[in-house]
């Protein structure tokens, strides 16, 4: 596993945030229709529980909601990833379909309400941090424009910050030609259910992106 660690300053703020890691060998390619089927379904049965006035109570938002007030950002504004993917569901506007990996994170975020994010280790520069952003700093979103990530929850590394919980940048997006992958689950809730989700993002790993030389770690 490469070396991640959450900041003790982010700590302080929120004393039950975990990072569940999975590093991983994978090959990147089209989703396949057995990934696509089981998304349509889990929506399909997520349409028929919730509404979308009750996203935002679930638990597990409802504590990265909280800890982005404690941060000074309007939760609404900057939505933590697996809020933004419920409330495309129950908007019925579906999910973008991108590769197997993308695919991936969507159905344990969607399941777990946990924010995902996998990230291309090539082109990350360890040691890598969960930390704090800095004032004035901001990336290009995957498919967007400039997000101010200052007091946002942030990936960081030698290079620069990549990753946080509501939008990830460019520089370590998935691609076709990724081989070497780390996926993050983000927890504000503990460690509750963390090793569950990394089981079964293991398993979906190696059943539709042939992974191998997989490593495991939870870090608070």
């Amino acid at each position: 596993m490469i070396d991640i660690k959450v900041s003790e300053k982010l700590k302080e703020v929120c004393p039950d945030i975990t990072l569940g890691c999975i590093q991983a060998s994978v090959k990147v390619e089209s989703s396949s229709e057995s990934i696509l089927k089981e998304i349509d379904k889990y929506c399909e049965d997520l349409i028929k529980k919730i509404s979308l006035e009750d996203i935002a109570s679930l638990p597990r938002i409802k504590d990265a909601r909280e800890l982005y007030k404690k941060l000074g950002k309007s939760p609404s504004k900057y939505r933590v990833s697996s809020e933004s993917l419920m409330r495309r569901i129950l908007q019925k506007k579906g999910l973008y379909k991108i590769n197997n990996i993308v695919e991936i994170n969507n159905l344990i975020s969607l399941k777990s309400g946990f924010s995902v994010g996998s990230y291309n280790i090539n082109n990350t520069q360890p040691p890598i941090c969960l930390t704090i952003g800095k004032e004035g700093q901001k990336y290009k979103g995957i498919g967007k424009d400039l997000i101010n990530i200052e007091n946002l929850p942030v990936l960081s590394d030698e290079i620069s910050t990549f990753g946080s919980p509501t939008s990830d940048s460019e520089r370590a997006m998935i691609t076709n030609d990724v081989s070497e992958i780390i996926m993050c689950i983000y927890s504000f809730s503990g460690k509750q259910e963390i090793e569950e989700y990394l089981k079964y993002a293991k398993e979906l790993l190696e059943k539709y992106a042939s992974a191998k030389n997989i490593s495991i770690k939870v870090i608070s």
